[in-house]
């Protein structure tokens, strides 16, 4: 998809989600987990314009989102 919008200068880009987003019904789901162990929504979409910001000399294709307190 990205080869092919390319020309028409449409910048396509993957993200991954990697954790549990903290919507009222998950963390109501799992109350004993701390705050850091979820991703806010507000924060996925602050990520995701970003991604719309970017210069054309230097852009992300692959962006991967965690949440800070994940154990690695």
């Amino acid at each position: 998809m990205a080869r092919y919008l390319d020309p028409e200068k449409i910048h396509v880009s993957y993200i991954i989600v990697d954790g549990v987003i903290g919507s009222e019904r998950t963390r109501k789901m799992m109350s004993g987990k701390s705050e850091n162990y979820f991703i806010k929504s507000d924060d996925i979409a602050q990520s995701v314009f970003f991604l719309t910001q970017q210069p054309d000399s230097a852009w992300t294709f692959e962006l991967d989102l965690r949440p800070f307190g994940e154990k690695w």
